[in-house]
């Protein structure tokens, strides 16, 4: 396993819970998405201002593992590891329920780049990531 490279921690909030008391299962996409943005601005990047330059990053896949249901006022402690794969970025996403660093959720999620709506490379994402992707 590789070196996570960035971590940010949310709580859950009830609303995200259905009946059984438990995160509904979007919602860990959720909070792997918003530790993504918030790892492009530690990066020096906004996901608006690449938009607005023609550079969208998309998700193309996903492989999602639900392992410990998170429950209403849990800490997440979320935590990513990235590589690239020619056009693909993978981000590694791992939700811990922060009292016992019990793994709740794994995600491997798949980002291309749109450059004016082409799947092509991305010189900024690429230049803001080289120092977390290994050779």
């Amino acid at each position: 396993m590789k070196k996570y490279i960035f971590e940010t921690k949310m709580e859950v909030r009830d609303y995200e819970c259905d009946i059984e008391g438990i995160v509904n299962n979007a919602n860990y996409v959720h909070y792997c998405e918003h530790t993504r943005h918030l790892f492009l601005q530690e990066c020096g990047l906004s996901f608006a201002e690449m938009h607005n330059k023609g550079v969208d990053a998309v998700v193309a896949r996903m492989n999602l593992q639900y392992k410990v249901p998170l429950r209403p006022d849990d800490e997440i402690i979320s935590r990513l590891w990235l590589e690239k794969d020619g056009f693909k970025y993978i981000f590694h996403q791992d939700l811990f329920r922060a009292s016992d660093e019990t793994l709740c959720f794994r995600g491997e999620i798949m980002l291309v780049c749109l450059v004016n709506g082409r799947l092509s490379e991305s010189e900024d994402y690429d230049k803001a990531f080289a120092k977390y992707i290994e050779d």
